[in-house]
């Protein structure tokens, strides 16, 4: 006892020494905490923050050094504790709350924010008193008497634990059904603003407000609970809202009602159209903010519920939206009313809008006229800017339909452009050279040709002012998209502009963002300064990065990869600085959008540097390989991983073979090795998931999205081996050997089918890329490909049957006999009644394509006269087009060579021929300039010379066949 009673008096001695100001003691004071055993350091903690005697400095380093061994490894550490070392650290938490509890009403929000920290990296601590936890911060969320700041706070605990913990608090329902009101309360907490309705600038949203923080509380805990549990708590109090004589309530209920839609969105769509009737009669609302919260409500359901809310309700909200537009004496609700059209056209099916595109036209062009009298005589220009987007969205969305409207806007939208020069009105500049490059997008080239001088040396003036435009001039970024829409739009006449438009856009993807690593107390110094965005490290830790200039950089770099894809070798002269800067851009971790286009541009630079010759084009390949390579084993986000996959590929499509050096080959096999081991992993922490206490079908639906993104990243494994087989053939098999046995593993029967289906895959690409050696791992695949002809799934039948194809094709002599077990099995699979269905219709074509290879590259193996005569009767194939034109090019070869049975006895198939070719032309089963289009066209013209047999065949087919017919004829 004494020994342990010395020790730990030691470790009073070391939390002193870790306070200490002198560097050298706190250095190595850190050192030696550092090095004592995890076990040893809960136990010594834990009693000093139980020992009143101890001096309170060091009884706060311990809480803050236990809470930071607990939240950065709780799930390893504390299952391994002694029990009665997890009991203590479970009996601190009624003591933390009543501290938490007794700190807000001495205005001391730390400890509450503490409590926050755990809701977010440990949730499962908080669960043997979670009920407490809940009720204490419903009563501090509810108390007046407490600031805004630490209602919001305590309210974020509950919040957080629905994104941390949903499963946990959906059993807490009596909790979530207190929650809600308390939220809705907050947003009700609105101010009087006599001078609200006819502001002309739009300020930001106040963050600290409750009103805002009580709708994104609720946006945030509908996604984190999901909308079975949600909706039915809301739906009645959002309801008696609406009802509600005072105009706060009204605006409340219908922000909530936005607010939802994310996260109740299979719930709302069921009563989608109670919802939206009832919304729509607001939109006449006496109080001008309650009109903006029913615009702002339909504007987000025609985002959350497109394409379906257009098609059901189309009628109904254009006509609601262009009267509230009308609402003369309320800028704000007019502006309002034009974004929601923006949003419901943005989303909108073409064939939709086009039969109100004569009403809309009128409409919004009466607005703009209004509204730019009044820009000139008093100067307001808020309504005119949304007006100017309504237009673009309609123009972008009826494409080449708008072309009789474009004479009624281009004189005024150009006129914008040249005289809106003051700096107030640098946002309606940009949005109007935004709309002008959108209609020439829409119209086309031919239609827009007779401005597109004008329209470009406006936008070259606006250029050449650029280097005097300050950095946060909101015209730049619209500038950097009309300039890439331009480009779409004049394709390689565009080029001689490069000069004057590339500078600036290097400037804005080079744009370096300002980044701090604060504590907390510096930070709540900055978070007042606009523009920082924080992440939590914990441990009082965050690191900040200001997000002004992220999205216009983003932009930018999307513009480069647009140049790239449209000028190819027209852009050649800038590759070299384009690659320089996007390279390093794989690892800007700020911004996803950024790494994106990073990846994107690889390939494409790749093509564009091509016409310099080989020399020019390796070097710059080994300047972005190593970067992909090792993107591809760091990248966090697995929506931007599967571009960088992606990218690597193409980019080795591009080089071919011995672009890969041996380091290349060790570094990319240890990560694909990874990749395909985190796979199998993730899937068993899946089922350990479904074992959980918690489990529920919400749980369900995250982990079927997780499995959904593991599956993609897999695709993008199967994409990388795809292209390295090509280029490389059989030479790459010894080092793709490593991999060979998680391979297998994938095609193993009791593998979900998407496994199966890539883990096949996989395997077609070395039948048909690395033949005749692929025979020595047959033993592994055959078996399984011939058995998953059958399977359940159309997807493993498709990669089955493609595999047995390319067998047939370049598989060598020792692949016949297995070509001839294949035949009756693929035969059956066709021949089953539901073979054409949508679903199976891919997998069966593919099998029938693999029965035509055989006949063609192994007719030794199969009785071809047998076959020959079902074949026919199975063609045309018309989904899959890669297998369509193997079908007809061995059609084609069976024709040439007046094969009898093809022929059938004087000829008498040709008719049914004919009619094979004119359903594949009819289907657009092969492009005109494809090879094969000719060969078909050459049997066509063929038959044309002999008179009578051409009219028996013509006779025989629909006007719609005959049409197709002609059609081949002119074109191939």
């Amino acid at each position: 006892m004494a020994a342990a009673a010395a020790e730990q008096q030691q470790f009073y001695l070391l939390l002193g020494n870790l306070l200490s100001p002198d560097n050298v003691v706190r250095k190595q004071a850190e050192e030696t905490y550092e090095n004592i055993p995890g076990q040893s350091k809960i136990t010594f903690l834990l009693q000093a923050i139980r020992n009143t005697t101890a001096a309170e400095e060091a009884r706060q380093m311990a809480a803050v050094l236990l809470r930071r061994l607990l939240s950065s490894a709780f799930d390893e550490v504390y299952p391994t504790l002694p029990s009665d070392v997890q009991t203590a650290i479970k009996n601190l938490l009624p003591g933390f709350l009543q501290a938490v509890n007794d700190s807000c009403y001495q205005n001391d929000d730390s400890v509450l924010k503490s409590l926050v920290e755990i809701a977010d990296t440990v949730p499962k601590y908080l669960r043997p008193h979670l009920e407490a936890t809940l009720q204490l911060s419903l009563k501090l969320c509810g108390d007046t008497s407490l600031n805004n700041m630490q209602r919001q706070l305590a309210l974020e605990v509950i919040v957080t634990l629905s994104e941390t913990a949903a499963a946990m608090l959906r059993k807490h329902t009596n909790i979530v059904a207190q929650t809600i009101p308390q939220m809705l309360a907050m947003m009700v907490d609105l101010e009087e603003d006599e001078d609200w309705a006819n502001a002309d600038e739009l300020e930001d949203d106040d963050f600290d407000s409750n009103a805002v923080a009580g709708e994104s509380a609720l946006d945030r805990m509908a996604c984190g609970l999901g909308g079975k549990l949600v909706l039915p708590m809301i739906k009645e109090h959002i309801m008696q809202m609406l009802q509600n004589p005072d105009w706060k309530y009204r605006h409340a209920g219908l922000m909530a009602l936005s607010a939802i839609g994310e996260g109740c969105h299979q719930q709302m769509e069921g009563i989608l159209n109670e919802i939206v009737n009832f919304v729509l009669l607001f939109l006449q609302d006496p109080h001008p903010r309650v009109r903006y919260a029913a615009c702002n409500a339909v504007g987000q359901m025609a985002t959350d519920f497109a394409p379906g809310f257009q098609k059901k309700f189309h009628e109904k909200v254009i006509a609601a939206l262009l009267q509230t537009m009308e609402d003369q004496g309320n800028q704000r609700v007019q502006a309002h009313a034009a974004a929601a059209l923006i949003n419901f056209t943005e989303d909108c099916p073409k064939s939709l809008l086009i039969p109100y595109l004569d009403n809309l036209v009128k409409h919004l062009h009466s607005i703009m006229v209004l509204k730019l009298q009044e820009l000139i005589q008093k100067g307001t220009k808020l309504v005119l800017e949304q007006v100017v987007t309504s237009i673009a969205s309609v123009a972008d969305t009826a494409e080449e339909k708008f072309v009789p409207y474009y004479d009624l806007f281009m004189p005024s939208l150009k006129h914008i452009v040249e005289n809106a020069v003051q700096k107030e009105l640098r946002l309606l500049r940009g949005k109007t050279i935004e709309c002008i490059s959108l209609i020439g997008l829409a119209v086309g080239k031919e239609k827009f040709m007779q401005d597109a001088s004008d329209v470009m040396q406006l936008l070259l003036k606006t250029q050449t002012d650029f280097n005097d435009m300050e950095d946060d001039d909101p015209q730049i970024s619209y500038m950097i998209s009309a300039w890439a829409r331009m480009c779409k739009i004049l394709g390689k006449e565009f080029q001689q502009y490069l000069p004057v438009v590339m500078g600036p856009l290097m400037k804005t993807a080079s744009i370096k963002p300002e980044v701090a690593l604060l504590d907390t107390q510096d930070m709540e110094n900055m978070s007042d300064d606009d523009g920082w965005e924080f992440v939590n490290l914990g441990d009082q830790q965050s690191f900040g990065i200001k997000t002004a200039g992220l999205e216009e950089k983003s932009t930018a770099c999307q513009m480069l990869v647009c140049y790239a894809k449209e000028l190819k070798e027209g852009f050649v002269e800038y590759t070299e600085q384009v690659v320089k800067l996007m390279v390093p851009l794989l690892k800007f971790y700020f911004h996803d959008g950024v790494r994106v286009a990073a990846a994107e541009s690889m390939p494409l630079l790749l093509e564009c540097a091509r016409v310099r010759g080989p020399e020019y084009l390796t070097q710059m390949w080994h300047f972005m390989c190593d970067a992909l390579i090792k993107a591809i084993g760091t990248e966090p986000d697995s929506d931007v991983l599967s571009e960088i996959m992606h990218s690597f590929a193409k980019c080795t499509e591009v080089m071919g073979d011995g672009c890969l050096n041996n380091e290349h080959f060790e570094e990319l096999g240890g990560i694909l090795k990874a990749k395909l081991e985190e796979h199998f992993k993730n899937q068993e922490l899946r089922q350990v998931k479904r074992q959980d206490e918690d489990y529920d079908e919400q749980v369900e639906e995250s982990l079927q999205d997780e499995d959904d993104n593991d599956v993609y990243i897999l695709t993008k494994v199967s994409d990388i081996l795809h292209s390295i087989f090509s280029s490389y053939k059989e030479k790459v098999l010894p080092w793709f050997e490593q991999l060979l046995p998680l391979i297998v593993n994938l095609i193993c029967p009791h593998r979900p089918w998407p496994d199966r289906q890539w883990g096949l895959c996989i395997f077609d690409d070395i039948i048909e890329h690395c033949s005749p050696s692929s025979f020595k791992y047959a033993e592994y695949f055959l078996r399984p490909m011939l058995q998953y002809v059958c399977d359940n799934s159309p997807e493993v039948r498709q990669a089955a049957a493609y595999g047995l194809g390319v067998m047939a094709q370049y598989g060598g002599d020792n692949y016949r006999p297995f070509c001839t077990e294949a035949l009756p099995l693929l035969v059956r699979v066709i021949q089953s009644a539901d073979s054409k269905t949508k679903e199976n219709v891919n997998a069966t074509e593919n099998c029938i394509s693999a029965v035509g290879k055989i006949m063609k590259f192994k007719p030794d193996c199969v009785n071809v006269e047998e076959v020959l005569p079902h074949w026919l009767s199975w063609l045309p194939l018309h989904e899959d087009k890669e297998e369509a034109v193997q079908t007809f090019n061995y059609l084609c070869d069976l024709i040439e060579s007046n094969h009898p049975i093809v022929l059938g006895p004087n000829n008498t198939n040709l008719p049914k021929i004919f009619s094979i070719i004119a359903e594949g032309e009819m289907h657009e089963a092969i492009k005109h300039e494809d090879p094969c289009a000719k060969r078909l066209a050459n049997v066509v013209r063929q038959v044309q010379t002999s008179g009578g047999l051409w009219t028996e065949c013509i006779a025989q087919l629909s006007p719609e066949q005959q049409a197709a017919i002609q059609e081949l004829l002119n074109s191939a």
